[in-house]
Order: C-alpha cells, then structure tokens, then sequence
C-alpha cells in the first residue's frame, strides 16, 4: 500500500486515513505553514533515545546539500520508505517539499519493493542496509533493484556481503554519514562504479576537524552554526575523511588499545570467505588479568564447530591482540526502536542468562 504525493498534490489532498501516511501528511502541512521549529527523535544506538530541537533552516539547508550533491532537482521521482517518525524518513519528505519531488510513500518494511507495484520506476531512494539486502536477496524484487536509480544508504554499517552485492549493482549507491544533530548526513561516500571509495567526502558548507582524541567535530548551516562533537574515530585528508570506529567502541586488553569497529571489519570478511550468514559483533566482557578480554558474539543457536571454524581462520588472518578469546551465541540480538542492534545489552543480557 502507497500513497503518492507532491509539493503541488499535498495542497489539494485530504489527509489520509492510514495512520501512517496521515503522520506524512500532518508534517508537510505543517511545513507548508511555514513552522520553524521541529522536535526531532535521536534513534537511541549510540545512548538512551532523546528529542532535540532544530530550525526549519538546518532541514532546509540539508535538503539543499543533498540534492546538489545527488543531482536531484525538479520531479525527482522518490521512493519515501524510512520511518517519517524519524530524520532519514523526515528528511526525505523536506527534500521532497523543498525539492519539487513526486514522492511515493509507503510504510516501513523490511522489503519494501514487495509493497510497490513490479514495474514501478523511481530516481531516488534512501534506504537501511537491511532493506537493500533484503531486496536483493529476494528473487521477487532482485531485479527491480535497476528500478530505484540513486541509493542513499544510512543508519548502520554495510557489512562484508552486501558490499559485495553492491560492487555488481550498475545503479549508484552511496553510504552517508550523520545523525539526528546534524539533520542527516553531512557527508557521502560511494559503495560501487568508477567512484567507489573507502572515504567519505564532506557535503558543501560543512566546517570540521577533530579533538584531542581524534574524533569528528561538524559545524555549519545544518547544525544552525553550533560545533557537534562526535565520538567517531577519523583520519582527515583534504575534503574526505576515513572512519576508523567509535571512540566508545575501543577497549583497553592487557594495555592494547583494539578498536571493535576495525576487528568487526576483519572478522566480516572471514564470515563472508566461509559463507557464514549469521550476524555477529565484536564486544568485550571483564576479566581480571587483562582488565576488558575481546569476545566475539554472534546471533544464532550454539555451535562448537562453527564456533571452532571461525577461531581457526581468525587466527591465521589478524594480530593475536584481536583474537577474540570466547565465542557466544545469542538465538536473537537486542534491537533499539529503529531496529539497530543494541550490543551492550546484548551482552548484558547474555551474561546475566550465564549467571542466572
């Protein structure tokens, strides 16, 4: 089920009953009236969820950033497929009312071509990496993938075998980086063609650097001028940055710093050379002679073998500093409202199972 709108459509139509599409339509009159100040959710995945306020500026002025970076002017054909309760849905419908776009709006779903009609066409759609691999992996929807144009990924990380997936795609995928504070993503990185890269490049109009601890810090016309202090580990060059991990995701194993983001890196790659599908994250639980011992945590029954498997080939590829020195299984990961995976409680909830 969809509901098609525009700039030009919204003005005559009557708000719809679906629910769903209703909350749609409620903020694109607002906008429409001029509001100037929005009350925005953060998504919870890096801390408790939270509402912050922004300026009709910052959406607009992200809005802009996006459509000159993407090539997306007047009649864009968008596929609006992401929460509108947060920033990447919300932003798609300011794009949409700032931009001039003619906009498809359907729920959220995990696969959300089967909700569309087969030969529907669009030139733009932002999607999570999990609906993207969803849709290639389904043979009713893996070839209306050429059927999307651009693909905005957002949210979470791509992992080993989507990447892949993504290198044999012909239409353009890019990776963004952002969050709620900065109104979507300041910056865009492409995941496949003549372009692809390992760094992302900073959007127009964004002014950044790092602290003392050599994390990101963005200001600009997105974030209404005030500096957002990120904890994400980067090495900076020219107008592009590469992303190293999260400053809160680096432990400290016998006196050896090991950032879990890069050892997740390398670990994906030895899941993806053994075709092993489960998902899976890096952690650290406490252990009294190297003070945080690196465990690896993976989503799915127990299983000695595979277990035993994994260790084998981790060990001939990394460091002995980023062996994981337990494996566990978890039959379901913990999710945060909009469906991220919550390691830390997780984990907690694992070991508090042990010790139950």
């Amino acid at each position: 089920m969809s509901w098609n709108t525009s700039t030009t459509a919204i003005r005559t139509q009557q708000r719809p009953e679906h629910p769903y599409f209703g909350k749609a339509y409620d903020f694109m009159q607002s906008w429409l009236n001029g509001a100037q100040t929005f009350t925005l959710q953060t998504s919870g995945s890096t801390g408790d969820p939270k509402p912050i306020e922004v300026q009709r500026s910052q959406l607009v002025s992200s809005a802009r950033m996006t459509g000159k970076a993407l090539d997306l002017g007047k009649g864009t054909r968008a596929l609006v497929c992401l929460n509108v309760h947060y920033i990447a849905g919300l932003m798609m419908l300011v794009r949409g009312m700032e931009l001039d776009w003619k906009m498809t709006i359907i729920e959220p779903s995990a696969n959300p071509l089967l909700d569309i009609e087969e030969n529907a066409m669009f030139d733009f759609a932002a999607l999570v990496p999990l609906q993207l691999l969803a849709i290639l992996e389904n043979p009713k929807t893996k070839h209306q993938v050429n059927g999307l144009g651009k693909v905005l990924l957002g949210g979470a990380p791509v992992n080993v075998s989507l990447q892949k997936e993504i290198e044999r795609q012909s239409i353009p995928v890019y990776q963004s980086y952002g969050m709620t504070e900065t109104v979507s993503h300041i910056a865009l990185r492409r995941l496949n063609g003549e372009n692809i890269s390992e760094d992302y490049h900073f959007l127009p109009n964004i002014n950044f650097g790092t602290d003392e601890r050599g994390c990101l810090h963005i200001s600009g016309p997105v974030t209404n001028g005030q500096v957002v202090q990120t904890n994400d580990l980067v090495e900076i060059s020219g107008n592009t940055f590469k992303w190293i991990g999260r400053a809160d995701n680096v432990i400290n194993s016998g006196g050896v710093k090991i950032v879990l983001d890069k050892v997740d890196t390398n670990v994906g790659e030895v899941f993806y050379d053994l075709k092993v599908t489960n998902a899976f994250f890096n952690w650290y639980i406490s252990d009294e002679k190297l003070g945080q011992k690196l465990v690896l945590v993976v989503e799915g029954t127990a299983n000695a073998s595979l277990a035993e498997e994994i260790i084998t080939e981790i060990r001939k590829r990394l460091s002995a500093y980023e062996m994981p020195k337990h494996v566990y299984f978890v039959q379901h990961f913990s999710k945060t409202t909009t469906d991220k995976v919550d390691k830390r409680r997780t984990v907690q909830q694992l070991l508090a199972s042990q010790n139950g």
